[in-house]
């Protein structure tokens, strides 16, 4: 168990502090603060280091299992990010609510490590540009990811969900941006990029919520095979929300369709964009069975853009009656 701060300040600063120490009391200078390493290897000291965090600070996590609801609410600045940090074997592991919370905490880089047990795993409330990196998230109650109230432009890349929903609720999404019931959430801008998701995932692998605009949703791999159909939750990825850009992904494993768009508001679920995308929709046994179904096209007040470079295998077709498919 052990914990420790390394930090490092410049030999011109302390003599230049010196100096003016040795001219009087008069004028006492005070060197910048320089950004810090935090070593933790328990729950109390990482509890320590989130809360004692400064803009430019890296928390390292030593590999092992760290028990308990983990919190930060300070923030990092745009040239002086937080940074918390370890392997997969350094593993956050809760018995209840959320595993990791960024509760008003802006600019921080997540990397690396484990978050499992608990209800959710990282929950962002409030927090904007927040980059979550080669993380691995499981074994949970509900969601796995949630970018929510107004938490924008952060991003979840090169990461592992599965085996979430556990409670049997639906509610177990891998990926949920923005709230349901409203259009206040305005957790824009996310990018979802090159992440495994799935198997077991109880909700969608994505749902991206009505109020957020911006979602980009590119070279991912999803396993539907978790879908439990509670919730309407009968595709890899529901979008609610405008101008989202869905790319590259490969999908396989669903209980109906592939990708779907939703009027859930007035004016929302709009002009999405589909390209070079992979559905396997063999063994879907839904209604529609489209790679791409697209509830609410409208040429004018709500389009949408599907090139032909998706492609699908099984099913009913690329996408239902009606939508056009471009170049």
């Amino acid at each position: 168990m052990y914990r420790h701060r390394i930090t490092s300040v410049s030999a011109a600063a302390l003599l230049g502090a010196g100096a003016l120490f040795a001219a009087g009391p008069a004028s006492v200078a005070v060197p910048a603060r320089t950004e810090a390493v935090i070593h933790v290897s328990d729950a109390a000291d990482l509890k320590d280091a989130l809360a004692a965090a400064k803009p430019g600070d890296t928390i390292r996590l030593a590999d092992g299992t760290y028990r308990g609801n983990f919190d930060a609410t300070v923030s990092g600045r745009g040239s002086e990010r937080i940074t918390l940090t370890g392997s997969a074997g350094a593993v956050l592991r809760a018995s209840g609510g959320y595993g990791l919370h960024l509760d008003g905490a802006s600019y921080w880089n997540l990397s690396g490590f484990t978050v499992t047990g608990g209800q959710k795993g990282i929950m962002l409330d409030d927090a904007d540009h927040v980059h979550i990196e080669a993380v691995t998230v499981h074994g949970l109650d509900m969601e796995g990811v949630h970018f929510r109230n107004s938490s924008s432009d952060g991003s979840l890349t090169n990461s592992t969900i599965y085996d979430t929903g556990n409670n049997g609720r639906g509610m177990g999404e891998g990926v949920y941006v923005g709230s349901a019931g409203g259009t206040g959430d305005r957790s824009d801008n996310i990018l979802i990029e090159n992440n495994t998701l799935g198997p077991d995932i109880g909700g969608e692998n994505i749902d991206i919520k009505e109020g957020t605009t911006g979602a980009r949703i590119i070279g991912n791999t999803f396993d539907g095979s978790g879908l439990s159909g509670a919730n309407y939750d009968d595709s890899w990825v529901d979008i609610k929300g405008n101008d989202v850009l869905v790319a590259d992904n490969t999908g396989q494993n669903t209980t109906n369709d592939g990708f779907q768009t939703h009027e859930v508001q007035r004016g929302w679920g709009c002009n999405a964009t589909f390209r070079g995308n992979r559905s396997d929709l063999r063994g879907a046994s839904g209604p529609d069975q489209y790679a791409i179904n697209v509830t609410n096209y409208a040429e004018d007040s709500c389009p949408v853009t599907i090139t032909d470079d998706n492609t699908v295998t099984g099913g009913r077709g690329l996408t239902n009656p009606g939508v056009p498919v471009t170049r």
